[in-house]
């Protein structure tokens, strides 16, 4: 069966803000130096459209690969964007994701109609194409808010840390100084860290107590009504 409408249809597009958190605890994200019009040259998000056959997040885990070679991470929907001339082009709606990794873990390569990408800092963006900096700056507030109630900020972490290294994560996301003895009595109070009998390597400094989340135990205190909250 086949239908018709009478109102003209807009276009979908999926755009992402990818975090990552670099070896001096510099907060990133990944943008793409576009290599068409409109914009072209200009730095922006990754993303483009949606496909009829896909789903939004599909969509936006193919641009993420075809634009800049990262694959298989995790993307939570962050907000919708439809302000009518917000594209040049046409009316194009966007939505938009965010999502948390380790810079080590996901080479960068530009490809498609990306003609680069690289790590920026949130303290020294270019200028942005389309409402891109409208989208960054909402994905730096959910990424603040959701870290203070869920333990996301492990997925910017190397799988083995220290708690210096996780106390200046929180610094950075929340834009705040902490308490080093109060913040370590609160984290560790929540028995999720697992204490390993590693410590740090290649340091000028003495070298600190290396450790991992539980995941498991996590989900599961999770499931049993646990708060997170620091």
């Amino acid at each position: 069966m086949s239908y018709t409408y009478d109102y003209p249809k807009p276009s979908v597009t999926v755009d992402c803000v990818v975090f990552g958190l670099d070896a001096e605890h510099d907060l990133k994200i990944m943008l793409i130096q576009r290599g068409v019009e409109p914009y072209k040259g200009e730095w922006a998000l990754p993303g483009g459209f949606v496909k009829p056959t896909e789903s939004l997040e599909e969509a936006a885990l193919r641009e993420l690969k075809e634009e800049t070679g990262v694959d298989k991470i995790f993307l939570e929907q962050l907000y919708t964007f439809g302000e009518p001339k917000r594209d040049p082009r046409d009316r194009v709606i966007t939505v938009a994701y965010y999502a948390l990794i380790n810079l080590a873990d996901h080479p960068l390569n530009a490809q498609t109609d990306a003609d680069d990408v690289a790590w920026y800092s949130l303290e020294e963006l270019p200028t942005l194409a389309f409402d891109h900096d409208k989208i960054v700056a909402i994905a730096q507030q959910r990424l603040q808010g959701k870290l203070r109630y869920e333990p996301i900020g492990f997925e910017l972490l190397p799988k083995k840390f220290t708690l210096t290294q996780l106390q200046k994560l929180y610094e950075q996301v929340l834009g705040t100084q902490l308490d080093k003895r109060n913040f370590r009595r609160k984290i560790l109070k929540m028995d999720l860290l697992i204490k390993l009998d590693e410590m740090q390597t290649g340091v000028a400094h003495r070298a600190a107590r290396l450790y991992s989340f539980d995941e498991q135990k996590y989900q599961a205190l999770k499931e049993a009504g646990f708060n997170f909250e620091l």
